[in-house]
């Protein structure tokens, strides 16, 4: 079968349906250094920006494959970027897909996007992505389903929505796999990689302080269900009935802001300073939503059982940035003993410094700070072992997971766009899986094709 990739970046839907045997006959790709390792890579040039395209330049083909841009969507943007279809930038992209589905007519799509398109906008985002698609004369039925890596033994937990349409009948869904095998980070780790970063001492001295944490935490007391927000413990301004931003700083100094610091007699940007950036001048809002309330509660009645040994703790935590000193634990269920994060996976966010397990990375985002950490040898992820958790690391036929002689995929010059790229991308493994069950019925397909096309036997709930 034919089909164009659109939004292409690094290729992740080339190398899934090159896999199964499918021609690309049309890419896109808007970055200009992302095209000319594409052509590198697939021996394909794709065409430019997107919006610049005449339609009649774009060839037939069987099925439009499309990671459209996520960051109006996406949680990981900032609130005030986090538009949808009204990003200056990016929103209207959408349109563009619905223009060629219209006049093309492919037999299948395949869409891809963060999950949290669904609630965006109070799911009017995504009712409107529905109501286009099924609106074309074209008469296509869709449907949707949310799968990550790490249901199919790839080390990645990267939750994404696929929308798939067929013209001819209901699509064929991958059915959801139960996780009988959990994955292993290791697999694809390599051994002492030469140019693998190593943790800074700030960084380390950071974990150390929240080691501590974990350790002085008393047996019989657990975490809260939120992540921990140490500026909230001593903190008293009001959170639950109104905000910062709407009491006015003039009433906000008879309270105390980060970490108990009181905010009387300061100077109004100072009391500003004072408080946490989510909930301080910056943030316009007359009410905290329902989550930022809970988080905020948690903590501070977290902070009131332990203030006797948080108080003195807290003190060294008071020495990094505001980002270091927001922690989330995922290995709650581990048993005590067990809590040492060098053991696990870790990862420095915007929102905090995250934990999990030893056994998946969390997501990549395009954000090269934001690399996972491999805990136990205190370093960051390299540029290849992230391409492989998105089955990047190889041309098509050559899969790590299949065993087989590796002829590497070129990625960017740069770790930052490599990074950047990669956190762009579609997860190769998913998506070939994806196509797999939705293509199998394919009329035109010939004894060979449809013999690759048979659903992949993955189990189901």
């Amino acid at each position: 079968m034919k089909f164009i990739d659109l939004f292409a970046g690094l290729g992740g839907f080339h190398l899934a349906l090159k896999r199964l045997g499918h021609k690309c006959v049309f890419a896109c790709e808007k970055d200009e250094q992302l095209r000319s390792l594409y052509q590198k890579n697939f021996s394909f040039m794709p065409k430019g920006d997107i919006k610049y395209l005449k339609i009649e330049d774009i060839p037939e083909h069987d099925i439009l494959c499309a990671g459209f841009p996520c960051q109006p969507f996406s949680k990981a943007t900032p609130t005030e970027l986090r538009t949808g279809f009204n990003n200056p930038k990016q929103g209207d992209l959408f349109s563009y897909v619905i223009e060629i589905l219209k006049a093309k007519k492919p037999r299948y799509f395949i869409l891809e996007n963060v999950l949290h398109i669904r609630k965006h906008n109070n799911e009017q985002t995504w009712q409107k992505i529905f109501d286009e698609l099924e609106k074309l004369d074209v008469g296509y039925h869709v449907r949707e389903i949310c799968l990550s890596p790490h249901q199919f033994e790839i080390p990645q937990i990267r939750r994404r929505i696929f929308i798939v349409g067929d013209r001819e009948s209901s699509p064929r869904l991958l059915s959801e796999p139960s996780i009988c095998v959990e994955p292993d980070i290791k697999n694809i780790l390599d051994t002492n990689p030469l140019d693998a970063q190593e943790l800074n001492g700030r960084q380390k001295e950071c974990l150390g302080v929240w080691q501590e944490f974990l350790n002085q935490l008393p047996k019989d007391v657990k975490l809260p269900f939120a992540p921990i927000w140490s500026m909230e413990f001593g903190a008293t301004y009001p959170y639950k009935e109104t905000t910062p931003y709407a009491l006015g700083v003039d009433n906000l100094r008879e309270f105390r802001g980060n970490h108990g610091k009181r905010l009387k007699g300061l100077a109004d940007d100072e009391v500003w300073k004072s408080l946490p950036s989510y909930a301080g001048n910056k943030r316009p809002q007359e009410r905290f939503p329902a989550w930022k309330i809970k988080f905020i509660q948690s903590n501070r009645e977290f902070y009131k059982v332990n203030k006797n040994w948080i108080d003195e703790w807290k003190k060294k935590i008071l020495e990094f940035p505001p980002s270091y000193q927001k922690f989330e634990w995922n290995c709650k269920t581990v048993d005590r003993d067990q809590w040492d994060l060098w053991k696990y996976m870790i990862q420095f966010r915007a929102s905090g410094i995250r934990v999990k397990r030893a056994t998946t990375a969390p997501s990549l985002v395009t954000m090269s700070v934001h690399v996972p950490i491999i805990g136990w040898e205190k370093r960051y992820m390299t540029q290849r072992e992230c391409a492989r958790l998105q089955g990047m690391a190889c041309l098509p036929g050559e899969s790590y997971l299949r065993g087989l002689k590796k002829k590497a995929l070129e990625l960017p010059e740069t770790a930052s766009r490599t990074f950047t790229a990669l956190g762009n991308a579609v997860n190769v493994d998913v998506v070939e899986r994806i196509a797999k069950v939705l293509t199998s019925d394919f009329e035109g397909c010939t004894d060979k094709e449809r013999q690759l096309n048979l659903p992949i036997d993955i189990g189901e709930n």
